[in-house]
């Protein structure tokens, strides 16, 4: 029997991987990497350098930022590289006669490790118009994705920005093919359409990205801006979308889902038919998260939108009227 492990899948040949059987292991949450750290991974490193007698201890605010600024991965090997980097230049320091760093606090992180390596993964803690938060599966675990839509004068044209996918390109084009269709249905103005240009943009443009799960973020954050709504700020939200508007189920929803619970945000929203993997999330994860199961955008819309139901009780009102131009920054005020 041979055991082997791999961050992606896609690198693997298919007759190789057909033979395999695949166990799928989700990332560690911030809490579970500083007890791995505290309880195995330090007094490791600290007896490899011979650091037991000098009472040399980490302090659990130095073990955070070393996870949270240093290091960013699903495991903790590079965890585990950074704590030994510390250790060795302690090292240095008894084995040159200096005063030695007895107490790892994140002061001394700074000064061992240099310059943060990572910087915090920001969500958006007020309502904006135009911008909604996804989620996005990487060999690194789960990451935050936010999809912020802009529109100006025009003549109708679709800007995609942010290094999108081919997947990806067809899913904000989905996107606007529903808002288009549905226009009446939401309150959005169809002479207005054809007299805009819309930019779609996902930032951290010189990172690739791609696949059909940004469908529903997409969807939210166009139709954000094409009504004056704005998105409630602590919801994320994954899954794929038909041109009629129904949400299908997507992968890798443990890792993003933690990703979530990462950002401290409040509510996930997901497909229905993903609802057999939340047995698979971590406690923490499901105490923390409400998690929302939905099948189409109008329910997706309920949730991402304050008063939604109020705004399209009533089309007829909202198809007729003449609506300002949208803000030229999602960040506008509604």
């Amino acid at each position: 029997m041979f055991i082997t492990t791999a961050n992606v899948l896609h690198t693997i040949p298919p007759a190789l991987e057909d033979r395999m059987e695949t166990i799928r292991l989700p990332g560690y949450l911030r809490d579970e990497k500083i007890q791995i750290a505290k309880k195995f991974l330090v007094p490791k490193q600290l007896e490899a350098n011979g650091l037991v007698d000098l009472g040399v201890t980490f302090s659990q605010a130095a073990l955070v930022r070393i996870i949270e600024d240093y290091t960013r991965e699903a495991g903790v090997r590079n965890v585990e590289r950074e704590i030994a980097n510390i250790c060795r230049k302690i090292a240095r320091e008894h084995a040159a006669g200096k005063r030695v760093t007895k107490n790892v606090t994140p002061a001394a992180v700074k000064r061992f490790l240099g310059m943060a390596r990572f910087l915090s993964q920001e969500v958006e803690t007020e309502s904006r118009v135009g911008v909604a938060t996804g989620l996005a599966w990487t060999s690194v675990g789960g990451e935050i994705l936010t999809v912020e839509v802009l529109t100006m004068k025009g003549d109708g044209n679709l800007i995609l920005t942010g290094k999108l996918g081919e997947v990806m390109q067809e899913s904000a084009k989905a996107a606007l093919s529903y808002a288009k269709a549905h226009a009446a249905d939401l309150g959005i103005d169809q002479e207005r359409l054809e007299n805009i240009d819309i930019h779609i943009h996902v930032p951290e443009g010189a990172i690739p990205k791609d696949g059909p799960s940004a469908g529903v973020a997409m969807a939210t954050a166009l139709v954000s801006a094409l009504t004056g709504k704005a998105t409630r700020p602590n919801v994320a939200m994954t899954g794929e979308i038909t041109l009629g508007g129904k949400v299908l189920p997507i992968g890798g929803l443990n890792e993003k889902a933690v990703a979530a619970h990462r950002a401290k945000l409040t509510t996930l929203v997901i497909p229905s038919r993903n609802e057999k993997d939340v047995g698979e999330f971590p406690k923490q994860v499901t105490r923390d998260l409400k998690i929302e199961l939905v099948d189409s955008l109008d329910q997706v819309f309920a949730l991402a939108f304050e008063g939604w139901d109020e705004h399209v009780a009533k089309p007829e009102e909202h198809a007729g009227e003449s609506r300002p131009e949208a803000p030229l920054s999602p960040s506008a005020p509604h």
